[in-house]
Parts: C-alpha cells; sequence; structure tokens
C-alpha cells in the first residue's frame, strides 16, 4: 500500500516536471499592450472533506481514503490513505506526509477523531485472537502491533515482565512487515497456531526456531487492520483510546506517556 501511495505521489510529481520541460520554448512576440490583471483562481467550494477526496482521486485513483477528519491544527484533514497518515489543506492544494509535533504537549500531535477510528478498528480484533501479556491488577492496556524478526519488538518483549510490573497490560497482535509472501509471515502464522502462544511468541522472539503450525490464523486479518490504522513499523504501540504511542518505549517511559506525561515518542522504529 505504501509503496502504491509513494509511486502515485512521485508520478505526480514527475507529470508536472515533465510538462514544464517539455513546454515548448518561448518565442520572441511583439509587444502586448497591457491588460487588466486576472482576478485569482476562486478556491475550492466544495466542504474541506470533498476537497481533499478529490484532490487525492488525482494522484492516486485507485486508493479510497479510509479515513478523512478535522486535523489537530486549523486548515487542514487529517488523513488514512493506503495506510499511511497524510495531512491536506481544507482546499485540496497542499499535502504534507510528515507526523506533526505539538510543542505544547510535548507529544505527536493527534485529532480525537483519528484516534477514535483507530480505537474502534483495533477494537474489532477479539481478545482470543490477542496474546496477551497482563499483570494480576492491571492499570493501563495497550495494544502492540508486533513481529517476531523486529529488533526492537524483541527488546520489548525482554521487558515484559518489567511492563507488567507497572501495571501495564501488554496484549500482541500480528503485523509481519515482511508481507504475506514472506516466511515471517508464515512464522507468525506458526505462533499463532501453537497449543501455548505465548510460549511460543516468547521462544520466536528469543530468536529459536520456530515449529511449523497450520490453522486457520487470525494472523492475515490482524496484518490488515494494522495497514488500516497506519502501522508501517514495529512495534506499535496504542493504547486503550486510540493514541499511537510511538514504537519502542521503556517500561518507564511508556508508562509516563500512559498517565499524561511526556514520555511519549519514537525511542526505536522497525529493525
Amino acid at each position: 500500500m505504501l509503496r502504491i501511495l509513494a509511486t502515485a505521489l512521485l508520478g505526480a510529481i514527475s507529470l508536472s516536471a515533465c510538462a514544464q520541460t517539455n513546454a515548448p520554448p518561448a518565442t520572441q512576440a511583439p509587444a502586448a499592450k497591457p491588460t487588466a490583471a486576472k482576478p485569482a483562481p476562486a478556491a475550492a467550494q466544495g466542504t474541506p472533506e470533498a476537497n481533499v477526496r478529490q484532490a487525492l482521486r488525482g494522484i492516486a485513483p485507485d486508493l479510497a481514503a479510509e479515513y478523512v477528519g478535522a486535523a489537530p491544527f486549523p486548515g487542514f484533514r487529517e488523513v488514512l490513505l493506503g495506510g499511511q497518515v497524510l495531512y491536506v489543506s481544507d482546499d485540496g492544494r497542499y499535502l504534507m506526509q510528515a507526523q506533526p509535533f505539538d510543542l505544547q504537549a510535548r507529544k505527536p500531535a493527534s485529532s480525537a477523531g483519528l484516534m477514535a477510528y483507530r480505537r474502534d478498528l483495533i477494537a474489532t480484533i477479539p481478545e482470543q485472537d490477542r496474546i496477551i501479556f497482563a499483570p494480576p491488577n492491571t492499570k493501563h492496556t495497550i495494544t502492540v502491533f508486533t513481529d517476531v524478526e523486529c529488533g526492537y519488538c524483541r527488546r520489548m518483549h525482554q521487558q515484559i515482565a518489567d511492563y507488567n510490573r507497572l501495571g501495564i497490560a501488554v496484549e500482541y497482535v500480528a503485523f509481519p512487515r515482511m508481507g504475506p509472501a514472506s516466511q515471517d509471515f508464515r512464522d507468525m502464522e506458526s505462533v499463532w497456531c501453537a497449543s501455548d502462544r505465548r510460549r511460543a511468541l516468547s521462544d520466536a522472539k528469543a530468536g529459536q526456531p520456530v515449529p511449523a503450525k497450520r490453522c486457520t490464523s487470525p494472523v492475515a486479518m490482524q496484518f490488515d487492520i494494522g495497514q488500516r490504522v497506519g502501522v508501517n513499523g514495529t512495534p506499535a504501540i496504542f493504547s486503550a483510546d486510540g493514541d499511537q504511542l510511538g514504537g519502542y518505549l521503556p517500561p518507564q517511559q511508556l508508562l509516563q506517556a500512559l498517565e499524561g506525561g511526556n514520555g511519549a515518542g519514537v525511542t526505536g522504529g522497525s529493525r
């Protein structure tokens, strides 16, 4: 999905450049009589959402935005397209791909609408399809899109007891980032098909060979949901309200983020 979107954006840029490069050279012409200046083009007349969807269809006609809502700053819509978060101006003219950072809150900016969209979509993953490591007295619950081969995922799992001691329940769902045709994907299916999923996941993250197992697994469904909520690296940590807290966060820093402190951020990404 991300590759398709990147290709569409690059194609739009290339076409614009070609239009300028291939324009016929200007010829010497007699000086024209001065004319009245033309009025500036009228601003887009539709709603912000309609303007944004129309603009995106022009560069990625084969992709439909999964979500369009108000951005956490004025003048822009927040968009999920092909699993990637974008920001498009309300008139459909400008597009930004960078994650905005709220300097006042000192954390990545996020809107209530996008958080609710992610929360509701993640909630469709049944509890029995998750691999859960929870303390006796849970204070916070996080959903973590994980991969057995990701270095930061393994580092996080090595500290699972520390997260639990802080009252954080970790609910793992599958996101084999190498895609459905990979050995990584098959290994994660084997983990989810194991009779003891917790043990199988811990062994796989410790670098042990994954015994092949086959069943009707939820890995493909979880991978699809991960793409739809904008996961593009692992681990991807989501709080219970749908806020994406970043990649790997050490236990104390994650607790600060969950309790409204300034600990949120991407300490680590996929590896």
